[in-house]
């Protein structure tokens, strides 16, 4: 039966349920119909040989009757990112684990010296297959990372990606509005100068490099924060943010080109799930090793020290040399963005000098590489200067005007030479006294942060360096 939830009715009653469901039924537009009889008011279709038309009158609009069943469907609700469960579930797997390596050591504590010797000799017995299953479950999770390999869009490199770039569009959506909030009070009006200049060079960047699918694929915006933090950094939707300290650190609207094209380029590879990718996995595998040391270890008190190890090795070995590793790839993605938009690559190598001096002015600690999540100024100064000739043939296949013979980094160069002459000349103030040209940290910024004279990347105007340098005050 088509309908089964009408079995069992009676055909007299079936035949009027069937009768009122078709006579509450209308039609909502006209229609022609032959002349005819009419039974009960429902027109009959008439013989063949009746003539003759006549336009209905307009039905009202369509009724649901009451013998057809009416179905409403809820909202659907939008699931939380993998990776922002993943980060929320993160502190949950360390303390299982910690609670089931305690409660493992106190369980074999508590056991009679009789049972640990009969549960060593049925270990020992069955070593072979506790050896054989460790085996399968090791071949097993080598299959499942090898099924989440990928390739990085620009550099081809091969690398694992538990989480997908889609994923991460959609973490990025959280955290774009967070940081708005955040930074809700502190971003500068579409109408400031910087913003206007960072959003062309923005926009530059994107035009010049639609032959990438994943930079014509997201839509870029900028946002600039009132903040004298050196910082910048992009969403893997697309959100740009960056700090007026950053456009106070850059010479020119080529330096500034090549840092919005390394902040671009993690955005286009993928960097923020590649990274969180290989972290999931290192703490997966860390789970295990954080129960290994909470049941072998006989106190809390090492267990903590051997957590708090476990923790600091895993930084050292995985994590920050992985993050120094993504750096310099953008480092070499970002210089090929700058190239394609016509910017002067050779700045490159000179803002990175430009920062080591800066850093080493305000007196501010370095930490070691090795430390660190980025490569350090000096190597990231080595790094660009063997990628700039590279880059200078890219730049020539796509037609860009003719840079000025004056290099810049021998400029730069030039000028530190320079600097460090007259601070040896200068006489030193006597004790307590003051020094009548002013202290070398105050005249080395200006000195150091030399402008490039006439070169701007194509579709960027002069008037965006004359923005950069008066970037203190509003238009």
């Amino acid at each position: 039966m088509m309908f089964p939830f009408l079995k069992g009715l009676p055909r007299a009653h079936l035949t009027r349920h069937l009768l009122g469901c078709q006579q509450s039924l209308s039609l909502t537009a006209p229609r022609r119909f032959r002349y005819g009889a009419t039974r009960g008011g429902i027109p009959v279709l008439p013989s063949h040989g009746t003539t003759g038309t006549v336009l209905a009158k307009t039905a009202p609009p369509l009724q649901v009757p009451s013998c057809v069943t009416q179905f409403r469907t809820s909202t659907r609700a939008k699931a939380l990112p993998a990776p922002l469960i993943w980060i929320v579930l993160k502190p949950v797997q360390k303390l299982t684990a910690i609670i089931l390596g305690r409660s493992l050591r106190k369980w074999w504590v508590a056991l009679p010296d009789n049972r640990r010797q009969l549960f060593r000799q049925w270990a020992w017995q069955r070593r072979w297959r506790l050896v054989v299953a460790a085996g399968v479950g090791a071949i097993i999770s080598i299959l499942l990372l090898l099924t989440h390999l990928d390739q990085s869009p620009v550099t081809g490199r091969t690398r694992l990606l538990v989480f997908s770039r889609q994923n991460y569009m959609e973490l990025a959506a959280f955290t774009s509005k967070a940081y708005m909030e955040e930074f809700g009070d502190r971003l500068l009006p579409e109408s400031d100068a910087r913003h206007r200049v960072v959003e062309q060079v923005v926009q530059h960047l994107a035009r010049r490099n639609q032959d990438l699918p994943e930079m014509a694929d997201v839509d870029w915006s900028v946002h600039v924060v009132q903040s004298d933090d050196s910082n910048a950094f992009v969403l893997p939707n697309g959100k740009v943010f960056i700090f007026t300290g950053m456009l106070e650190a850059v010479a020119d609207v080529h330096q500034l080109t090549i840092v919005l094209g390394h902040e671009m380029a993690h955005a286009l590879l993928g960097h923020a799930a590649e990274q969180a990718s290989l972290s999931h996995v290192v703490d997966l595998l860390s789970v295990v090793l954080l129960a290994a040391i909470w049941a072998v270890c006989p106190r809390d008190s090492l267990a903590l020290l051997g957590q708090w190890a476990q923790d600091k090795l895993t930084q050292l070995m995985f994590n920050r040399p992985y993050s120094r590793k993504l750096e310099a790839e953008a480092d070499q993605v970002g210089l090929q963005l700058a190239a394609k938009a016509c910017a002067d690559v050779r700045a490159g190598p000179v803002f990175w000098q430009q920062m080591e001096i800066r850093e080493q002015l305000s007196g501010e600690p370095s930490l070691p590489e090795w430390l660190s999540t980025h490569p350090s100024h000096k190597n990231r100064v080595t790094q660009l200067d063997r990628l700039v000739p590279q880059a200078l043939e890219l730049r020539e296949r796509c037609v860009c005007p003719a840079l000025p013979p004056a290099d810049p980094r021998a400029i730069f160069s030039e000028s530190v030479r320079v600097l460090l002459e007259d601070a040896k000349a200068r006489p030193r103030p006597a004790a307590g006294g003051t020094p009548q040209h002013g202290p070398v940290g105050v005249a080395a910024p200006a000195a150091l942060l030399a402008r490039s004279p006439t070169t701007f990347p194509s579709g960027l105007s002069h008037g965006d360096n004359k923005a950069l340098d008066g970037a203190g005050a509003p238009p």
